[in-house]
């Protein structure tokens, strides 16, 4: 083949397996200036609504679309919104509502979507809006179960999407800071640590109740086992609760994964696992205990879920010091060192002070954000991994590689059956 019908080929041949978003131009990979990155949501509860206020003021961003199965929900958050990017000063363009998420995807116009979902769509939902072509921020916990998350990574791959996990505590200083003291020695040699999160998953005992006519309750349970509405697990637009489908099974991973997603993935990040994860889990053997489980690593570090003073909250203990953190303070013994300017020579963390701009620019660049898909895989395989061994109460081995237990029954619980239709695999 001659070298000039070989590049042609080669280029017609590339073209066929890579989607183009709408906001590339050119060959830089870069946007116009005067272009934006159409957003859609899909999910609008609670949470969204920090999402949509940060993610606004990104001066990129224009937010074209929602979608809910509440119509009261999706009502309010269409009014919140318009008036949002009103104050911002944007160009005002209608945001058309949708039950379906799949009709939203449709749309040529849509550049990506961020999805705020309760945690048992967020696979199905990611993998169609990746088919679809769209760049993906989607809230932490990433997956419900570790063969949704793979999935979720491969689908991400395959179509060659900027995926960003909502796990924001790594566009913060204090765990920035506190991850990249230990990172580089600064308290010596890791022993152990500690991280107070709450309770793991557990069964639904809620009774049901007829549901509202404004919400489809079939859509909202998706792919998951059927079971009959309860306010607890869709709380309506008046009740400022936090809604509880968290804590069941099903549809959550307790706040193992709830407030796990965000502790734990900041011990991945400190320990240099974000491309491997833990060899080991152990969980307590009296039955129901809702704590004290701890995994360890091939260096040796063990890592406790333990209540050890402080709620959500990391300790990391060294053979030269202390350094314990949260959303609320760093500090550390030496006390100097929480807040010590790091040298040149010293190893970095990637550096994002804003997880929403973080996201955007990585759209525009065609790169990977500080919490891409993989990492966002491997922190919620931690979360569900210990929810497997609390449940099943058995030491269980793990290789993060081939991702499997050495136990035949925690490994069918990597996945979870998909009711009707559903199939998050199919992409």
């Amino acid at each position: 083949m001659k070298r000039r019908e070989f590049i042609a080929k080669g280029i017609v041949s590339s073209l066929a397996f890579t989607i183009v978003p709408r906001v590339v131009v050119g060959g830089n990979g870069f946007l116009a200036p005067s272009d934006r990155i159409n957003l859609g949501f899909i999910g609008v509860g609670k949470q969204s609504y920090t999402l949509m206020n940060g993610l606004n003021r990104c001066k990129e961003i224009a937010s074209l679309a929602a979608c809910d199965v509440d119509r009261k929900k999706l009502a309010a958050f269409i009014a919140a919104t318009t008036k949002k990017q009103t104050e911002l000063s944007k160009a005002q363009t209608e945001i058309k509502a949708y039950h379906h998420y799949r009709e939203l995807l449709d749309r040529k116009d849509i550049d990506a979507v961020v999805i705020a979902t309760p945690d048992h769509w967020h696979a199905q939902i990611a993998v169609d809006a990746a088919k679809a072509g769209k760049d993906i921020y989607c809230e932490k916990p990433l997956a419900l179960t570790i063969a949704e998350g793979r999935a979720m990574v491969d689908a991400t791959r395959k179509y060659k999407r900027v995926f960003q996990t909502g796990s924001m505590q790594r566009s913060s200083y204090n765990f920035r800071q506190a991850a990249e003291l230990v990172l580089n020695g600064y308290i010596g040699k890791i022993k152990e640590i500690n991280v107070s999160v709450g309770e793991p998953v557990k069964q639904c005992d809620l009774p049901s109740m007829p549901a509202p006519d404004y919400l489809d309750w079939d859509m909202w349970v998706g792919p998951s086992p059927y079971r009959g509405y309860n306010p607890i697990l869709s709380p309506p637009l008046e009740d400022d609760k936090w809604a509880w489908w968290r804590g069941y099974r099903d549809f959550g991973g307790g706040y193992i994964t709830d407030w796990g997603a965000h502790m734990f993935d900041i011990v991945q990040w400190a320990l240099g696992m974000d491309e491997s994860g833990p060899v080991q889990f152990n969980p307590p053997k009296e039955a129901n205990s809702n704590s004290g489980l701890s995994f360890s690593y091939a260096n040796g570090v063990r890592v406790n879920h333990v209540q050890w003073g402080v709620h959500n909250a990391i300790q990391f203990i060294g053979e030269k010091g202390k350094i314990e953190v949260s959303r609320e303070f760093i500090r550390s013994n030496p006390e100097n060192l929480a807040n010590l300017k790091l040298t040149s020579s010293d190893r970095r963390l990637y550096y994002s002070d804003n997880h929403y701009q973080d996201w955007v620019d990585a759209i525009k660049k065609r790169s990977k954000p500080i919490c891409d898909v993989e990492i966002g895989h491997r922190t919620s395989s931690v979360c569900n991994a210990i929810n497997i061994a609390y449940e099943l109460q058995k030491d269980l081995k793990w290789n993060s590689q081939k991702e499997q237990f050495d136990n035949d029954y925690a490994n069918l619980m990597r996945s979870r059956p998909y009711r009707g239709e559903w199939d998050f695999r199919k992409f």
